[in-house]
C-alpha cells in the first residue's frame, strides 16, 4: 500500500474478521460481527504505528488477528523473517507457538492480565522457560531477569512479590517486562496506559519509548486517547467501524486532516491553548452503526456532516493524496489547518 524505503515488517492485505452470531431459529441466515472489514496496511520494522478510533471500532481485534490470537476470516498477514516472508495463518500450532517468542502484546488491564498466584519472578520467567530460553533452575535466568526488571523500571527486591502488592503502574511494568523478556521483533500494545493515572501514563510512555530505541522494536500501539498516540507515534491509523479512513504520518495527520471522522476526533482533544480552545468542536450525531449490519456506501456517511448521495451508494477508494497519506472519503477535506 505505501511505498517508503523502510523495510517492511509485516504486510496485512484485505484482513477481515468476522465473529459468527448466534442463531435465533435454524432457518435464520447466519449473520456476523463484522469487526475488521478488508484492512490493507505495510507496517514497518522500527516504527510505531498509532491505531485510534472509538471504542467498538475493531482496534483490540485488529492487533489481536496479526497475533493468530484470532485466526483471520479472510486476507493475508505476512511477517518478514530472515528475509522472507512468513503467512502466519499458514503456520501450524508449533511454528506460530515459536514465532509468538517475536510477537508479543502487552495487554490494556494490569489487574486482569497478571495470574495473582505467580510472583513477578515467575511472571517474567515463565514465557523464557516455554521458548527453551533458559532450563528451569538456571541460575542465569534470575540474572537475567532482574536486568530486565531493572530496564522496565522495577527494584531486583519486588522479584518475589505478587501482583497485588503493587500499584497499577508497576503491574503495567510487569507486563511490559513480560513481554519484552523475550526479545521480540514486534510488540501489540493495545491500551496499554489507559487504565493509568495520567502522571503514570507518562512514565510508561517515555520507557516504552526508551526501550524501542535501544533494542529496536517495532510497536502496533492502539488507544482511543489522540494526545497520547501523537507524543509516541510515527504514524497513526484511523478507524471506523472496521475499516481504516486515514493513514499518514504523524504530523502530516495533525496538520493537514484529510478525513471529516479524524478531524471530528481532532476537534475534541482537550487543550489549555486559548487560541485552540476558539476552534470549533465537531459534535458526531448519532451512535456507531452496527458492525452486523454495516451502512452501504461509506460507512461513516449516517454521521457526515459533509454527507452527499454519492457517499451513500459507493463505497469510497483508498487514495494516496501524497506524502505517504492515505485517506478513504469521496471528499477528502484538504485544507490545511493553521
Amino acid at each position: 500500500m505505501q511505498t517508503n524505503e523502510k523495510k517492511v515488517l509485516l504486510r496485512i492485505q484485505d484482513v477481515k474478521q468476522y465473529f459468527p452470531i448466534k442463531k435465533t431459529h435454524f432457518r435464520e441466515k447466519q449473520k456476523y460481527v463484522k469487526a475488521n472489514d478488508g484492512i490493507t496496511l505495510d507496517i514497518y520494522e522500527g516504527e510505531t504505528f498509532g491505531l485510534v478510533g472509538e471504542s467498538g471500532c475493531g482496534k483490540s481485534t485488529f492487533g489481536r488477528t496479526i497475533l493468530q490470537l484470532y485466526p483471520q476470516t479472510h486476507g493475508k498477514i505476512l511477517y518478514q523473517k530472515d528475509g522472507e516472508w512468513v503467512d502466519l495463518k499458514a503456520q501450524d500450532r508449533e511454528s506460530m507457538r515459536s514465532l509468538r517468542k517475536e510477537l508479543q502484546i502487552v495487554f490494556q488491564d494490569p489487574y486482569s492480565s497478571l495470574n495473582p498466584r505467580m510472583t513477578v519472578g515467575q511472571i517474567i520467567g515463565e514465557g523464557l522457560l516455554s521458548h527453551g530460553m533458559f532450563k528451569r533452575g538456571d541460575g542465569a535466568m534470575k540474572d537475567y531477569i532482574f536486568r530486565i526488571m531493572e530496564d522496565c523500571g522495577l527494584a531486583t527486591y519486588m522479584f518475589g512479590r505478587y501482583p497485588h502488592q503493587f500499584s497499577g503502574g508497576q503491574r503495567q511494568r510487569i507486563g511490559i517486562a513480560r513481554s519484552l523478556a523475550l526479545r521480540p521483533r514486534f510488540v501489540v500494545c493495545d491500551e496499554a496506559v489507559s487504565a493509568l493515572d495520567v502522571s503514570i501514563q507518562s512514565q510508561i510512555l517515555n520507557l516504552l519509548r526508551d526501550l524501542k530505541e535501544r533494542d529496536n522494536l517495532t510497536y502496533l500501539f492502539i488507544t482511543h486517547d489522540l494526545s497520547v498516540v501523537k507524543y509516541v507515534s510515527d504514524r497513526i491509523g484511523v478507524m471506523y467501524l472496521g475499516n481504516l479512513v486515514e493513514v499518514s504520518d504523524t504530523g502530516e495527520l495533525f496538520e493537514n486532516t484529510m478525513h471529516p471522522y479524524t478531524e471530528a476526533l481532532l476537534s475534541a482533544i482537550p487543550t489549555t491553548d486559548v487560541n485552540d480552545r476558539k476552534k470549533e468542536r465537531i459534535l458526531l450525531e448519532g451512535d456507531i452503526p452496527s458492525p452486523v449490519n454495516p451502512p452501504s456506501g461509506c460507512k461513516f456517511h449516517t454521521r457526515c456532516r459533509y454527507c452527499q448521495e454519492v457517499c451513500k451508494q459507493q463505497e469510497p477508494e483508498w487514495t494516496n493524496v501524497g506524502n505517504g497519506h492515505y485517506v478513504a472519503c469521496h471528499f477528502p477535506l484538504g485544507r490545511k489547518e493553521k
